[in-house]
């Protein structure tokens, strides 16, 4: 299973290798990591969706934002799952996910043990 993560934030990184270094080390999980909006399209552009079973992605970034990636990605890639990670908890944004069709909504500080428990299934 191969996850896309996208969020401006560099160390986001380390801290999902860290969280799934048993997962990655075993095989069961490869991470990509884009840290734009814009990153992420290029990336899908240019590779399709066929290597990419999910994305996780951060709604507030500079640049194109969480939810104009997803608005994008669901125009482009309908059959991709998109998480949205935010750490606001902010309605709005939540309806504007769920209106584009977001498929999981989670907030900041990641819970690692739930989000394993959804990726892996």
């Amino acid at each position: 299973m191969k996850i896309m993560v996208v969020d401006d934030e560099q160390d986001i990184k380390l801290l999902f290798e860290q969280r799934f270094r048993k997962e990655i080390k075993s095989g069961q999980v490869a991470f990509l990591f884009a840290f734009s909006g814009e990153e992420a399209c290029d990336y899908l552009k240019l590779n399709g969706s066929e290597d990419v079973n999910q994305i996780l992605s951060d709604i507030n970034m500079p640049g194109m934002n969480g939810l104009e990636l997803l608005k994008w990605i669901k125009d482009n890639y309908p059959e991709l799952k998109v998480a949205m990670i935010t750490a606001y908890g902010d309605q709005n944004n939540y309806k504007q996910a769920l209106e584009y069709g977001c498929d999981d909504y989670m907030t900041k500080p990641i819970d690692f043990i739930q989000l394993k428990e959804k990726v892996l299934l």
